[in-house]
């Protein structure tokens, strides 16, 4: 049975067995810091450069640092708390003193998956993990079946997006640091929420990474946007390996985590066989095994390319679901007309129905942006493997002011918008406070100590905003960016806000009640798009009780009546209408059928069933 044997382990009787990896150093010695007051013990390096030993007298919530070559001090590489920050001491944890609940509990189906990504500090006033716990049953209401929390491993500061993490096993301080993560857990097993934990094992935080002082984590072979990459293969990069995929068990062995989501995986470089990315899945399945659980893995790639979900049988790296971006760049770049930066290469309204169609709309063509081909065919890959958006942390934040599409466009293009992710055949994302209409920014904030790095980070965010367009942008520093970017749940006192919430509510619902949207098949789905009146249709060829499913959406900004557009169509009646008055529209809460053709208010959509 897997153990994490990294770091502090507590065996009992206030003994704890220290491990590390330091090939770059000759000694190292461990300063404890507990109720014994200080003292230093010698560890000792094996043929691998690993340095271990027992030390006694040492209990949980003591603090401890390893010392190397008798001159630097440095928390641990594998701290399971920084309780003072990333460069504090560390603190012995003892994993096994939370007391379970979730027994019973068997992991998330991704079939069923509906996923719901939020920021630990901006989605409650509190901004810590156990704050989110009172919010579980309206997240049980709304119909998710998982929150995707953004990173929690250990940053500097205490206000981050979660990527600039450098202790990837210590829980960040200020959110509630170990107990408040398996708190929320163990509450969102029992109401049958699962977890889902971005993780990133692409590049380690700006400030407090002291890898580079134990061995070589890194290498200038591969160069990425963080600068050099992590050394995934070459001489002594097994230890490195082992590293990451051993914080990965260590997530759902002892948090818990049903699904881990994989940022940015286009800047992990592995030229070796097998892709670390391969061995990372098959030694998750194999510890979900043990573990009796079903335990998913979800990548983010901007490359579009399906050898991430393709299965070992096909050379592929076997991992569960890829988001992707082109499913929300379409959308978007269709309700706003945006054309800036990557949203030049969308533009059309087939492209939506590409996306539907096909998962990818970049797949082996041209991009103005990218100025080449990329992307690969997603041939016979099973549409729940696709996870889509039309809201997410990237595509908000990464605006110069953290917009939302709630102040971009119309409510109505806001509620077409829902119904397109909640049809569609792919698994759907919903961004905190998306259902309601949130209007308060999120935007990009850091709370680095280092004047130098400061200015870094505000020069390479102004460069990133410049190819947008974007100037003046708020300063990541300033608390107020923070402050801001926190949900307004009074906005819920206003109808057309509970109005959006009701949709969404009742498109899930519709979308775990009806076998054609929660099937998610690509397969014989047929799209139909009218570039001059500006809507688009599609339909799948499965059937419920003798009827087909079809959703028909408007973006025209004035009303159509449309030829019914689907085949064989003798009438289509109406399942729901982002129209009805329930959802803050123009018409009665009455279901209509249509013989001949439909009436499309603007900016509208239904969902309705297809007779013959």
């Amino acid at each position: 049975m897997w153990q994490l044997d990294l770091g502090a382990r507590y065996v009992g009787k206030n003994r704890v067995v220290f491990r590390v990896w330091g090939p770059h150093v000759s000694e190292i010695h461990v300063k404890t810091l507990g109720r014994n007051g200080i003292r230093l013990f010698p560890l000792h390096k094996d043929d691998d450069g690993y340095f271990s030993g027992s030390v006694s007298e040492i209990r949980p919530g003591d603090r401890y640092l390893y010392v190397l070559n008798q001159k630097a001090e440095c928390p641990d590489p594998a701290s399971r708390f920084q309780p003072e920050g990333v460069h504090g001491p560390s603190e012995v944890v003892d994993p096994s003193h939370f007391q379970w609940t979730d027994q019973a509990w068997k992991g998330v189906s991704l079939r069923n998956l509906i996923l719901y990504e939020l920021h630990v500090g901006t989605f409650t006033k509190e901004g810590t993990l156990e704050a989110i716990i009172p919010e579980i049953p309206y997240l049980k209401t709304l119909g998710v079946t998982a929150i995707e929390l953004m990173p929690v491993a250990q940053f500097s500061g205490a206000r981050n997006w979660g990527y600039d993490g450098v202790q990837l096993f210590a829980v960040q301080n200020t959110y509630g640091g170990p107990t408040g993560l398996k708190k929320l857990v163990d509450a969102c097993h029992e109401a049958g929420i699962g977890v889902c934990l971005d993780v990133v094992y692409n590049h380690l935080g700006p400030e407090g990474n002291y890898l580079h002082h134990f061995g070589p984590y890194f290498t200038s072979r591969y160069h990425t946007p963080w600068g050099d990459a992590i050394k995934f293969n070459g001489p002594a990069s097994r230890p490195v390996r082992d590293f990451f995929i051993h914080n990965a068990l260590f997530w759902l062995s002892e948090y818990h985590i049903d699904l881990l989501r994989l940022d940015a995986v286009h800047g992990i470089f592995d030229a070796s066989s097998p892709h670390f990315l391969a061995e990372l899945a098959a030694q998750v399945k194999s510890r979900a095994r043990e573990l009796n659980r079903r335990v998913l893995l979800i990548a983010e790639s901007n490359l579009n390319d399906p050898i991430l979900i393709r299965p070992k049988a096909k050379s592929g790296y076997a991992l569960d679901a890829q988001w992707s971006d082109d499913f929300h760049h379409s959308v978007h770049v269709a309700l706003t007309g945006e054309k800036r930066g990557y949203y030049q290469d969308y533009g059309y309204l087939r492209d939506i129905a590409k996306a539907i169609k096909s998962g990818f709309v970049y797949d082996g063509k041209y991009s103005a942006f990218r100025q080449k081909k990329y992307g690969r065919p997603a041939t016979g890959i099973p549409a729940e493997r696709f996870v889509i958006s039309i809201q997410n942390h990237d595509q908000v934040g990464n605006r110069a002011f953290g917009e939302r599409l709630s102040t971009l466009v119309s409510f109505q293009a806001q509620k077409i918008a829902a119904m397109l992710l909640l049809t569609s055949p792919a698994t759907p994302l919903i961004f905190m406070g998306e259902e309601y209409g949130e209007t308060a920014p999120f935007q990009y904030f850091v709370d680095h100590s280092n004047t130098n790095l400061l200015k870094g980070v505000r020069n390479g965010r102004a460069a990133e905003c410049a190819a947008f367009g974007w100037d003046k942008i708020p300063d990541p520093k300033d608390p107020r960016t923070f402050e801001s970017s926190k949900l307004d749940r009074e906005l819920l006192a206003q109808d057309k806000h509970r109005c959006l919430l009701k949709l969404y509510r009742d498109l899930i619902r519709l979308r775990q009640s009806i076998p054609e949207l929660s099937r998610l098949s690509r397969k014989g789905v047929r799209v139909y798009v009218n570039k001059t009146k500006r809507w688009l249709a599609f339909e799948s060829p499965l059937k419920a009780n003798g009827a087909r499913l079809g959703v028909t959406v408007s973006f025209s900004k004035v009303k159509n009546k449309v030829r019914l557009p689907f085949r064989h169509c003798k009438m289509f009646q109406e399942l729901l209408s982002t129209e009805w008055a329930e959802y803050g529209g123009s018409l009665p809460n009455e279901r209509r059928e249509y013989s001949k053709e439909i009436v499309l208010q603007r900016e509208h959509g239904i969902i309705g069933k297809i007779l013959s």
